[in-house]
């Protein structure tokens, strides 16, 4: 196969032995070549370019970010996308089943790759853009704008930077008190309080260390998106979702302050008076925004997936 392996220097588990090391493997049966990113965006022209050419299969070192530049290069075309894990919690690469380290995940990826172990896939779209597992908006994507701006941490601080940040956010980065955004479905449903919203396209949400955050188990690459809506950030109620969360046993759902849907094909998240609020995408935080469109877009990416992976 003709393979492309996109590394992104900057990842927090990306380190130039890692890189030797995953390319030399690679190499063992392809025709391998590797480009790093420089800046933000690079990995989406860089995918749409080995697309161009013909490439098999793009690799994609890196955090999620990275992945889903290069997920919207890819969308759309033959090329495959393969994911391993050189960020800090590497949530789409662990969903897929990978390993959280990135040699022992190439030698799955290559298992996966001889076999032709590849699947058309769906994205989530969020105002035109693709994403692979989450956008967040509200209380969680102020969160992330307080990790990356704390970005040289992530490396080393990892999860405790980001319980920190949720804990700092909540009580001076984000009003807690009043509801931010309404909600609405295509067929007449709606919340007209939202204070934080997660329109799922995979499930978990994230990692925290070794354990799923689960909150939308209905999500996965082949249904629509999981819609998961809490209505209230009072600080009691806030930590019992987290706890629900954490117990991953499907009864976030039942939560009288959680608002849920699944197999959703779309919906609109909008400012409440017109007021902006913040958003993240896959975990990267694209600032704020008084109207966010979102939709699933079934079977438009090729992924290489591990030959035990459920869906």
């Amino acid at each position: 196969m003709k393979v492309l392996l996109l590394v992104n220097p900057f990842s927090s588990s990306v380190t130039a032995r890692t890189r030797v090391v995953i390319r030399k493997a690679l190499a063992g049966d392809h025709d391998v070549e590797l480009v790093e990113t420089a800046r933000r965006g690079h990995a989406t022209r860089l995918a749409q370019g080995a697309a161009a050419d013909g490439t098999d299969v793009v690799v994609v070192l890196g955090g999620d970010g990275t992945v889903n530049e290069a997920a919207n290069g890819l969308a759309e075309t033959s090329t495959a996308l393969g994911v391993l894990p050189g960020g800090s919690t590497n949530v789409f690469a662990r969903t897929l089943g990978l390993p959280n380290d990135p040699v022992e995940s190439t030698a799955v990826l290559l298992e996966a790759m001889e076999a032709g172990s590849i699947r058309r896939v769906g994205l989530g779209s969020v105002n035109g853009r693709y994403y692979c597992f989450h956008v967040g908006m509200g209380y969680d994507a102020a969160l992330v704008e307080q990790v990356e701006k704390r970005s040289g941490l992530k490396r080393w601080a990892g999860h405790p930077l980001f319980a920190w940040a949720g804990i700092t956010t909540w009580f001076t980065h984000y009003d807690h008190k009043h509801p931010h955004f309404t909600v609405r479905y295509p067929d007449g449903d709606h919340v007209d309080d939202g204070y934080f919203t997660v329109a799922c396209n995979t499930n978990p949400y994230t990692y925290v260390g070794n354990r799923a955050f689960d909150i939308a188990p209905e999500a996965n690459l082949e249904n629509g998106l999981a819609v998961v809506t809490v209505r209230s950030l009072r600080l009691d109620r806030l930590l019992r979702i987290v706890a629900k969360a954490l117990r991953a046993n499907g009864t976030l759902a039942k939560d009288p302050f959680i608002h849920y849907r699944h197999d959703v094909d779309g919906l609109v998240v909008e400012g409440i008076d017109g007021k902006p609020f913040p958003y993240q995408v896959d975990g990267d935080y694209l600032g704020e925004i008084t109207r966010v469109e979102l939709r699933h877009v079934p079977d438009v990416m090729d992924l290489v997936v591990p030959l035990d992976f459920q869906v």
